[in-house]
């Protein structure tokens, strides 16, 4: 790069891309100083080795980014609070809610508090939980079966579906 070119001539490349031939390594340097870029060499193997006039950090910056690759999706853990007396359309928003949260590839758990004498009535909860992950079925496996956490709260957790790879 730059004053470590010590062969004379080279072939130079322009920052365009256009070929100007062969010249001395101090006029290319000139031009390259000129346009406020980098005299890199390209190709040291070829006869003459062949230089381009290109921003080095620009060209190194998008190689590191290039070869960093796609972001990946952390999984995270929502939780949806239902209570044990809850309307049905207010079930089906929340199922709806947790359909995009496994679509986007995040685990739900899925939480049905108790509170005063509602408590005498876990049987009601347990089947809230099993329609709420029946209506799940077709997007999410259960990670674990409705039981209760703590003497107020059931649970269940899902995740989502493996995806099914196309075969190519």
């Amino acid at each position: 790069m730059n004053e470590n070119i010590r062969i004379t001539p080279i072939r130079l490349v322009d920052a365009e891309g256009e070929m100007l031939g062969e010249m001395e390594t101090v006029k290319a340097l000139e031009l390259a100083e000129e346009a406020g870029m980098d005299l890199v060499e390209v190709s040291p193997n070829a006869k003459p080795p062949v230089c381009r006039i290109m921003d080095y950090s620009k060209a190194q910056y998008e190689k590191r980014k290039k070869s960093a690759g796609p972001k990946q999706h952390r999984t995270q853990l929502k939780q949806i609070r239902l209570r044990a007396k809850i309307g049905d359309h207010d079930i089906q928003v929340k199922v709806q809610k947790a359909r995009t949260f496994l679509e986007r590839r995040d685990k739900v758990k899925v939480n049905v508090m108790f509170r005063g004498r509602e408590n005498a009535h876990h049987d009601l909860g347990r089947e809230l939980l099993e329609g709420f992950i029946q209506k799940l079925s077709d997007v999410a496996t259960v990670e674990q079966y409705p039981r209760m956490e703590s003497g107020k709260v059931m649970s269940a957790t899902l995740s989502p579906l493996a995806r099914q790879v196309a075969p190519s």
